[in-house]
């Protein structure tokens, strides 16, 4: 298959030996997963924002801290995948309890005030669009067996497409129980880099500028009940960070070849 091919490329390159590759790289995951989700902070912003605290000017003070919080919780991630840590209940809602830390909302329901800070599951049913999610009251069930199901599977699964296949299909499942009142698309991305952090791959990234191909691709595959366009789409995204990763190191390669010359 043509992603293993660059996968391969892109790990022959061992771009983690580069000096902040990996933070970068994640600074750049955290851009993407907050531009999704309404942020208006620029790539460069993001950066300054996480390398230097540099709140950028003009921007709602919302859309920083979201870009905060994003980044204290793939560090989390990251941690728990190193530390092969067994996906349950309570590991997701902490995921989403760390997304919603800074921005959180409170909420008045029938069972009382629910703050999303504590990733507790939503106490509402939801619609957006045409698109009915299931019912609150079967929330923790369904969240429940996702994550029995993905335990067993990460112990199972070797073939490198099919961890592949494992992690996008988690991100699928997870947004579209819809748990939380918010973040759940972040939420969501955060546990398919989970799944890849667990077997050592590339983390991946759901470009900004393909928002609109992303929500088609969740519903098509809600229509036509199967994973296969949501599985091609991540997979086009894969493709496309490799892609653009590996053309940066050729160009870079080039320069580096060039030299540089002065005029004074």
């Amino acid at each position: 298959m043509e992603i293993m091919k660059l996968l391969q490329r892109y790990q022959a390159l061992n771009l983690s030996q580069n000096i902040d590759y990996d933070k970068f790289s994640q600074y750049s995951i955290t851009h993407h997963s907050t531009c999704l989700e309404g942020s208006t902070l620029t790539e460069i912003e993001t950066n300054l924002l996480l390398d230097e605290g540099l709140t950028p000017k003009g921007k709602p003070l919302e859309h920083s801290l979201m870009t905060i919080d994003h980044a204290n919780v793939l560090q989390f991630v990251i941690e728990s995948a190193k530390q092969k840590k067994n996906i349950d209940v309570a590991f997701i809602q902490k995921i989403n309890a760390k997304i919603m830390a800074k921005t959180g909302k409170t909420y008045q329901t029938a069972f009382g005030e629910l703050n999303s800070v504590d990733g507790i599951f939503r106490k509402g049913n939801v619609v957006a669009g045409n698109r009915y999610f299931p019912n609150f009251d079967k929330v923790e069930a369904l969240t429940k067996k996702l994550s029995e199901t993905i335990n067993i599977k990460l112990k199972t699964t070797s073939q490198t497409i099919e961890q592949l296949y494992l992690a996008f299909d988690a991100h699928f499942d997870l947004v579209s129980i819809h748990p939380f009142y918010d973040g759940n698309g972040r939420t969501s991305r955060l546990l398919m880099n989970y799944i890849l952090a667990y077997y050592n791959l590339p983390m991946a990234i759901v470009f900004k500028e393909d928002k609109a191909e992303y929500i088609q691709a969740l519903e098509q595959t809600r229509n036509e009940e199967t994973l296969l366009p949501f599985r091609n789409f991540m997979t086009e995204q894969y493709a496309k960070f490799f892609s653009r990763e590996i053309n940066n190191f050729n160009k870079q390669s080039k320069d580096k070849g060039k030299g540089f010359s002065f005029v004074f």
